[in-house]
This record gives structure tokens, sequence and C-alpha cells, in this order.
């Protein structure tokens, strides 16, 4: 038997009692996960991205472990809630717009102190301080870098647009913005390499591309390695007591560790080991997250039907968005209907075992993502359901 193959027969034992569709965490995989992250990091705090995990249950797991600090929030809204409920270190990953957000945690010394929000813009202290509306507590910021790779003089850019922030010059001048503005604190730089840490560097078939990805990625590490240790400089110049510099992501974290000027790194889809991180020279982690959608029909030989499953990722629209059947070994969808809204046909030759409410589980192309199809999350141990958990969509709590 498979090591897949067994963890089918694990997974179907310890789930036989419930019916699909419903989703899973494998806490052996997901704890072994948790400790590569961390040998990866070699000492440096690792930030959980909490978009990757939404499930507070896990979070509070994963932070309970050594080596792990603080969460990485992607709203506002999920960001005060994660105070409210007792997360003391809650970076914000994104500048927001929510204006009551922003008057609550100006009014609520708790609040306040936990969380801290994303900038790169002035307008960004502007709104920040028009939608106080009385409250007179110290707001945490940090400074988000842009870390794309800029060639041929800024003509080809390799990198996720985000932050206008580019240079050192433009950092400490909002250093200083910030620094001269009451009601504001400075205390973080944060610079996400999503060109190196989330883009696969050995994918099957495509040996050229994956040289090319793998060359890329090198020059952009060296440039960005010499470009942010000139930004902590000229940013520390302003703002000594900075408390932190965060970087990095599952695909890239030994690397951004190694950087001198990187206190803290971000992680979190390499706890759940999506289909996209399948493809990484640099790691290699065990799947912990998968969904099963039960066999409701059987058309015909060599095919048998599911109920739902199309639940496509974000991200520019291809077949690498798209969940893929993992078990049994050797699913595939039919060319013509991919993964429906109601349901989806399988073909291979697996499909004649199959039987009317027999479970097909898949892998969701992201981390995160999953949590937001399903209320809650079975814990499997072994190969028994030790614990079932609400996902953040499970306490009604959609942020996005």
């Amino acid at each position: 038997m498979t090591a897949r193959a067994a963890d089918r027969a694990r997974y179907d034992r310890a789930t036989a009692h419930l019916d699909a569709p419903l989703a899973i965490v494998d806490l052996d995989a997901f704890d072994a996960n948790a400790d590569g992250l961390v040998r990866r990091a070699a000492g440096k705090p690792v930030r959980v991205a909490s978009k990757s995990v939404r499930c507070r249950a896990l979070l509070e797991r994963v932070l309970s472990r050594d080596g792990f600090q603080g969460i990485m929030s992607f709203t506002l809204a999920e960001s005060l809630w994660l105070a409210r409920s007792g997360f003391e270190d809650v970076l914000l990953a994104y500048p927001s717009a929510d204006r009551s957000g922003f008057a609550e945690l100006a009014a609520d010394p708790k609040l306040a102190g936990a969380v801290t929000v994303m900038i790169d813009d002035v307008a960004h202290l502007d709104l920040i301080d028009a939608a106080r509306g009385g409250g007179r507590e110290e707001v945490r910021v940090c400074l988000e870098l842009d870390t794309a790779l800029k060639l041929l003089g800024g003509r080809v850019r390799v990198g996720a647009r985000r932050s206008p922030l580019h240079s050192p010059a433009q950092l400490a001048e909002l250093a200083r913005a910030v620094a001269r503005r009451p009601g504001f604190r400075l205390v973080g730089i944060m610079a996400y390499e999503g060109h190196v840490a989330g883009v696969g560097d050995s994918v099957a078939g495509r040996p050229l591309r994956s040289r090319a990805v793998r060359l890329m990625q090198a020059v952009a590490r060296r440039e960005l390695a010499e470009r942010r240790a000139a930004v902590v400089r000229a940013v520390r110049a302003v703002a000594p007591d900075l408390e932190f510099v965060n970087g990095g992501g599952t695909g890239s974290v030994q690397h951004t560790a190694a950087e001198d000027a990187v206190t803290e790194i971000a992680a979190g889809s390499g706890l759940y080991v999506p289909r996209l991180f399948d493809n990484y020279t640099s790691f290699t982690g065990r799947p912990a997250a998968l969904f099963a959608q039960p066999v409701v029909r059987r058309p015909g030989v060599g095919v048998v039907t599911v109920l739902g499953g199309g639940y496509p990722a974000s991200g520019a629209a291809g077949p690498d968005r798209l969940p893929v059947p993992y078990l049994p070994e050797g699913l595939k969808y039919d060319p013509q209907e991919g993964p429906g809204e109601v349901q989806t046909p399988l073909l291979g030759s697996p499909t004649d075992d199959l039987l009317i409410g027999d479970k097909v589980w898949f892998r969701h192309a992201k981390a995160g993502e999953l949590c937001e199809r399903f209320g809650s999350l079975h814990l499997i141990e072994g190969d028994a359901v030790t614990a079932t958990v609400p996902t953040y969509r499970g306490e009604g709590q959609t942020f996005l």
C-alpha cells in the first residue's frame, strides 16, 4: 500500500460516521509542517499568516508551539476580532479603509496595544485621523516595502503590485511623516517577496520554465537582500526603536531568515500545504488540509459524479487554481466539464471501485480559502477524529 493509499484508508476510517461534504486537517501532518517551518526559520520567530489558516483553534495550536510568535492578519475587522479573542500581537498585512474599525481601534487601549496597521501612503494616516471619532489611543503602524524586482531601468517588473514604496529614501520619508504625526507610532517594516515565496520553481514537465524561475528568484533574492538592508538602516535612522522587520513567505523561509536585517518570518500556507506548494525545491511538506465530496452517481464505466467541488482559488484563472482530486489516486476531471458548482464528474480506472456514498478526497489550490467553503474542520490524529472546530465561516465571520 502506498503512503497516499494508507492516508486514504485512515481518513475514510476516521470519518466513516460523518457525511460528506466535509473538510479535515490531519494534525500529524500539520504539526510536522509547523516543525519544518521552524527549522527553516533558523531561530527567527515565525509570524502566522491567518488568511492561510482561517480557524482560531488552529491559530492557537500553532502559536502554542516554540518558534511561532504573532499573527499576520488580512482585514482590520479580523484583526480587531482576533485581538478581542485574546491574541496579543496582530499585524494587519494590508492597508485598510475601514473607518469604523479605526474608530474602534483608536478608542480601545487593549485593541490599540495588540494591533499594528499597515500603511504605505500619508493618505492612510489622514484616513485614520479622520476616522478616530474622538479616540485618543496611539495607533501602531508598519510600513510596507515593495519587493518587486525591476530590470531594464524599470521597464520590466517581476513581483506583485503592492506598496509604492520601493527605495530607502521613500520609506524614510514616510517614516518621518509618521514621526511628525501625533497619535501614531512606527513599530515595523514588512516586505512580502511573493515572486520568490509564492512561485514554485520545480514545475513537473516544465524544466525550462523551472530553470528560468530559479534564475529569476536567485537574482531577486540578492537584489532584495541588499535593498531591504538599506531600507532598514534608513528607517532606523528615523525610528531607532523599530520593533520588527518582517519578511518572507512559505516558499522562501530559509532564504529570508538568512538576512541579518530581517527579525521575523511570515508563513501560513506551509501549515496546510495546498497543491500550489508542491512545486518547490526549497522544501517539501505534507498535505494537511483536505476536503471530501460524496459519490452520488455512476454514469457509466470509468466515471463517477461527486456532489459539488467547484472551489477555485483566487489569482489569475487557470487549471492551477482548481482543486485536485487526490484520493483515491488516479482520478481526473472531465475536460469538458471540470469541477462544477453542484456536481463534478471524475474519470479514471479508480472510479470503477467507488460506490454511491463513498468519499473522494480533494486538495484545494490554496490554503485558507478552503475554510470559506466549510463551517468546521474535523481534526484527525491517527485514524480518528479527535475534535471538530469551527472555521472563521463557522463562527459567522466572513471578512472578505
